[in-house]
């Protein structure tokens, strides 16, 4: 099979029919083969009554059903399992993401050699001031945190050689970071292009504005599991060595001035009317507490059943 398009979707019941026979027309036209998969993220309208009458339409089209709204993530996750394309293409389904965009990128993946390929919304067609300029400062703090070049990280429309995303596994809010994933992976040949993009044409978004708490935070977990997960001591040992050290020279400060007051023959202050007595003991504290979070964390990796898995690409014997 060439291509497995992945579509999440949360009550997008208008959509999906357009969206689908779209689709079929673009694989038609360029023969494909293909399948859709689409993932009903436990909608509450009737977007599933439509799959299933879309299957009985199409044969390619495969549907599944999450019980309650589990997250884009989990749904990508599921859609990554179900793929059988030797491309995996994954877009929205509120019909933002163009599919006559899927050759292109087919032909970037099996041709050009690119591992993934990120859609670029050049010309966004979202409002100015709650996705426009948020987005662009997003991206630009991503970029400069992991190395990857590219312009919309979050962008929905994307394509990826099957073994890409079987070796990875999106969770929670990540899949803002599949790039990085992919990248940490071992797969760096990621490459962008400027896609098409839409105005909605039916419902309303369905991000709010919690996505601005949640994105930095799942970026910094996503950046300290790709560097750190295998050799926590590396991150919190350095960190309690820094504090530990900071409280010996603010403990030295306090010894050097104590012995500057005998010799002047100033017997009356106390070590405990030091600032730099407080600061030496919350710094050794910390660093104590830093450098047993690294030690616990290397007993917790040690003892992982997955501490020595790691993703093979070829073998010969």
């Amino acid at each position: 099979m060439d291509i497995s398009v992945v579509v999440p979707l949360f009550n997008e019941e208008e959509s999906l029919p357009e969206l689908t026979g779209w689709i079929k027309k673009v694989m038609d036209e360029n023969n494909f083969s293909y399948e859709i998969i689409l993932i009903d993220d436990g909608s509450i309208d009737d977007s599933w009554n439509v799959v299933e009458k879309l299957q009985t339409q199409n044969q390619n089209i495969k549907g599944i059903k999450f019980r309650r709204n589990y997250g884009k993530s989990a749904a990508l996750y599921c859609g990554f399992e179900a793929a059988h394309g030797e491309v995996i293409i994954t877009m929205d389904a509120d019909l933002q993401d163009s599919p006559d965009e899927i050759p292109e990128l087919f032909r970037m993946i099996t041709e050009e050699g690119y591992d993934l390929v990120s859609g670029w919304k050049k010309k966004r067609r979202d409002p100015v001031l709650s996705k426009n300029i948020p987005s662009k400062f997003y991206n630009w703090t991503v970029r400069r945190m992991t190395g990857i070049k590219l312009h919309d990280m979050n962008c929905g429309l994307k394509a990826y050689k099957k073994k890409v995303i079987k070796s990875i596994e999106v969770y929670g809010e990540m899949h803002r970071y599949i790039p990085v994933l992919a990248k940490w992976a071992g797969y760096k040949n990621i490459g962008e292009k400027v896609v098409v993009h839409s105005e909605r044409k039916y419902g309303a978004t369905k991000f709010g504005m919690e996505r601005f708490i949640r994105g930095p935070l799942d970026l910094l977990s996503v950046i300290f599991i790709s560097r750190f997960v295998k050799r926590p001591m590396h991150f919190f040992g350095i960190l309690g060595i820094g504090m530990i050290l900071l409280g010996l020279a603010s403990a030295i400060v306090i010894a050097v001035q104590k012995i500057k007051q005998l010799q002047q023959g100033i017997t009356g202050n106390l070590i405990t009317d030091n600032p730099y007595f407080y600061i030496a003991l919350t710094a050794v504290i910390i660093g104590a507490q830093f450098f047993l979070a690294g030690f616990l964390g290397e007993l917790i990796s040690r003892s992982a059943t997955d501490r020595n898995k790691y993703q093979i690409d070829k073998k010969t014997y």
